[in-house]
């Protein structure tokens, strides 16, 4: 099962809500970075990602987030994830990254830090 991405906008914030799996052999890797991409051109930098529906991801997952989280802040916005399973929570944790991205339980928290 590949990831599906839903997006819906809160003020200026766009949360995206990520459902199934983030990796490269189901396409939804590339699709997770289209999605990122479209919202730049669109001027929606600021952008909670919420995983809480997110069952897996791989390397090339991790690897479209921080590409995600690096493009957004060229462009003077940000990434912050929302939700996260214990195996995503233990993954960031085990690579390092869980001191790079904003992590957030609760998502108007999520939203209120872009202010």
């Amino acid at each position: 099962m590949s990831a599906t991405f839903r997006e819906r906008e809160i003020g200026d914030v766009t949360v995206v809500d990520v459902k199934g799996r983030i990796t490269l052999g189901g396409g939804s890797a590339s699709d997770l970075r289209e999605t990122v991409k479209s919202l730049i051109k669109q001027g929606r930098t600021k952008i909670v990602l919420n995983l809480h529906e997110t069952v897996y991801v791989d390397s090339c997952g991790i690897a479209e987030l921080v590409s995600g989280f690096t493009a957004l802040s060229n462009h003077g916005g940000g990434l912050k994830l929302l939700g996260l399973t214990k195996g995503i929570r233990d993954l960031l944790q085990i690579t390092k990254l869980y001191t790079v991205f904003e992590v957030f339980g609760d998502e108007a928290e999520a939203v209120r830090s872009f202010s």
